[in-house]
């Protein structure tokens, strides 16, 4: 029987950011800058970012904003090879349960209408859809490729639901350990 691989979840530091940006550059068509999140990591105080370790590499993050009651998922990512593991749903999973302990109630997000992986996964967790900002997505300075989000909630976001997932979670692939911030 193989070992199961390990993983680490903790605060993301600033020292995180390259391999971050390293990333972002491979998953995003229009990735944000090192300089956009050092912004958030240290002049942003409703920003929460995280990332997911192997060994000591950083092989997926996420954030998001609380603001009030509302937690808004801003990103969710992980590297091309290390996809199809649930990683990117145990990061959502450890950053629903992280904003149900501060205090939010509803989650909001924004999803290209052809991320089937993504809607996939959201579904899955219980969000709905409850709206759509048409040409959300510019890819091209041109603006010539444009496609649809999808605005989705989950509400309320009860932290028990979210901690039966998360405990699910870990039953079915053990091996991750979040570190909370100091």
């Amino acid at each position: 029987m193989p070992i199961p691989a390990t993983y680490r979840i903790r605060p993301m530091r600033p020292a995180d950011v390259a391999a971050v940006i390293a990333i972002e550059e491979q998953v995003k068509p229009n990735p944000w800058t090192a300089s956009g999140y050092q912004h958030e990591l240290a002049g942003n105080e409703l920003a929460h970012y995280v990332v997911l370790c192997h060994d000591e590499a950083v092989v997926g993050y996420g954030g998001y904003w609380l603001v009030a009651d509302e937690a808004q998922i801003s990103i969710i990512a992980t590297h091309p090879r290390w996809r199809g593991r649930g990683l990117g749903e145990r990061l959502l999973l450890h950053m629903l349960a992280q904003a149900a302990s501060l205090g939010a109630t509803l989650v909001t997000l924004e999803v290209r209408r052809s991320n089937g992986a993504a809607l996939g996964l959201y579904h899955k967790v219980g969000f709905v859809v409850v709206g759509e900002r048409r040409g959300y997505y510019k890819d091209t300075q041109e603006d010539a490729l444009q496609e649809d989000a999808l605005l989705m909630n989950l509400e309320p976001l009860q932290a028990a639901a979210v901690q039966g997932q998360l405990a699910a979670w870990q039953a079915a692939r053990p091996g991750t350990t979040v570190i909370r911030a100091a």
